[in-house]
């Protein structure tokens, strides 16, 4: 399972998005790998165009949703902590994602690079779409991740 972070899903929803991305979106979709948490919902849904809105609820509303509970947050006050002392400053809400991943042993697919930071840190594996339609767990071009 496949935790879809927010700026996989601008990006997806963008007319001259990233057409790699919208592959792997739809793929996760289609193979029913991709889930969502309420930070997700927020920053997409309450940013969302108009036009996209309906489309966009009726993703989410398909898709498994992992709630943030307590443990969550305790997790991510720490996380935050951790990155702090070791010289990230992130935003709140992606250190959320994180800990709701990691708890639930969730890969994360986000092109956001505050998650690479996060993953090198925490142990969080990332979801990398490879190619030739073959999606990987990990980047083949990362060494020790």
């Amino acid at each position: 399972m496949v935790l879809v972070d927010s700026s996989i899903w601008i990006e997806s929803a963008r007319r001259d998005g990233d057409i790699g991305v919208k592959v792997a979106l739809e793929a996760l979709l289609e193979e029913y790998e991709a889930a969502t948490t309420s930070p997700v919902l927020l920053e997409v849904l309450g940013g969302s165009r108009k036009e996209e809105r309906k489309r966009m609820a009726r993703y989410f509303s398909i898709i498994p949703h992992f709630q943030a509970d307590a443990q969550d947050w305790e997790k991510a006050i720490s996380i935050g902590w951790m990155m702090r002392d070791k010289g990230f400053v992130l935003p709140w809400n992606d250190i959320l994602i994180a800990a709701v991943a990691l708890r639930r042993n969730l890969r994360v697919f986000a092109k956001d690079q505050h998650f690479d930071s996060l993953g090198l840190l925490t142990g969080m594996r990332m979801y990398r779409p490879g190619y030739g339609g073959t999606y990987t767990e990990e980047d083949p071009g990362a060494e020790g991740v």
